[in-house]
């Protein structure tokens, strides 16, 4: 009895493992755009999301780069871009309600609509690429590329284990935009 509660508890982590793989560490990421509307830098990656949203923005794929949350945490180069702007391109800021990916989500829809934004790439962790391409697409209809940005490796265990779970109630119970 015990050595089947084993096998099946090995059977289970092994197949967790499979769909971590295919969701959290390779998941369909996209490559960036030659040109969108806006770039879109999804809250809590700190700079890891943020430098590679304004290398984007930098290489002239969108003039306006739109920065989620940015009084959330330490995020002294976000709090900057929103205060005094940049050169060369514009800078959106908005605290997503409720702060959340599904609140990043409703708010990125609603950007869209106020600005004619009907090209959108969004830059988050690689690890979150599948859930908020997920929660985005619920809530934004058009044209959408979401970028995955590295992360910590000593992290990523701690964050699959937080992404299934959150992706198992947008899922079940969080269904809609």
């Amino acid at each position: 009895m015990t050595r089947r509660i084993l096998l099946l508890v090995a059977g289970l982590v092994a197949l967790w493992l499979v769909a971590v793989a295919f969701l959290f560490v390779w998941p369909r990421a996209d490559a960036p755009p030659k040109h969108a509307d806006a770039v879109v830098v999804l809250s809590g990656g700190l700079d890891r999301r943020l430098d590679p949203a304004l290398q984007l923005v930098r290489q002239g794929v969108a003039p306006t780069l739109v920065i989620s949350s940015p009084n959330r945490g330490n995020w002294p180069k976000a709090r900057k871009l929103c205060k005094a702007g940049a050169s060369g391109f514009h800078v959106v800021c908005f605290q997503a309600q409720p702060y959340s990916t599904q609140g990043e989500a409703r708010a990125i829809a609603r950007l869209a609509a106020a600005h004619h934004w009907t090209r959108v790439v969004v830059v988050t962790s690689t690890f979150h690429v599948t859930r908020a391409r997920m929660l985005i697409e619920r809530c934004y209809h058009d044209k959408l590329w979401i970028v995955g940005s590295e992360w910590p490796w000593w992290r990523l265990p701690e964050e699959w284990v937080s992404e299934t779970g959150k992706l198992l109630v947008q899922l079940t119970v969080q269904r809609g935009c």
